[in-house]
């Protein structure tokens, strides 16, 4: 389950693309919270702190602004073409008990059976979930599967409180029989001679 970042935020006054860039040469990321009928307040978040929260998928972050607390989900993050630096977020508010469909990757476990390889289709899938309980990934277990096998999206293993937002049928992996390269062989023999 992801964990709750606290971040401490301010009020931004000033808006355009100038003020946007002044602020993240002072240390500060541009920001919007919305949702739940709200008006949208902008706000700047502190670049370091901020940057490290939201490294992993789906963070939720809790915003102080003005001694005011307002848990949310990262909704989108433009980043710097180049640099990859977080530039702008757009924050959703969220409450306990609301439900919000996420993406969550697919983690894999156990051991593949001798002589096949793994095709990972979809590394990540749509899950519902509780939006202050969202879970940092699903499991797809993959011990003793044969060759041929396909692993479905009714197949992975799903937390408490989580559903799929994706058709039951959607082919998450395929366990094929390992393909033998026989060039290296070839090049070595060549070599050789």
């Amino acid at each position: 389950m992801a964990k709750t970042i606290k971040l401490d935020g301010e009020l931004r006054t000033d808006f355009g693309k100038g003020a946007a860039r002044q602020a993240r040469r002072a240390g500060k990321i541009p920001a919007v919270i919305y949702g739940h009928g709200t008006d949208p307040v902008r706000i700047l978040l502190p670049i370091a702190a901020t940057t490290l929260a939201v490294r992993g998928s789906n963070a939720l972050l809790k915003i102080s602004v003005d001694g005011e607390n307002t848990t949310t989900l990262v909704k989108d993050i433009q980043r710097h073409p180049l640099r990859q630096t977080v530039d702008h977020l757009d924050l959703l508010i969220v409450k306990k008990g609301e439900k919000v469909i996420v993406d969550v990757s697919v983690h894999i476990e156990g051991e593949l059976t001798a002589g096949t390889q793994l095709s990972l289709d979809q590394p990540v899938i749509a899950v519902e979930a509780e939006a202050v309980a969202l879970p940092e990934y699903v499991v797809a277990n993959i011990s003793g599967v044969q060759a041929g096998s396909q692993i479905l999206a009714s197949d992975l293993i799903l937390p408490d409180g989580t559903a799929l937002a994706i058709e039951a049928d959607v082919v998450v992996a395929t366990i094929d029989e390992a393909t033998v390269d026989a060039e290296p062989e070839e090049a070595s023999a060549a070599s050789a001679e």
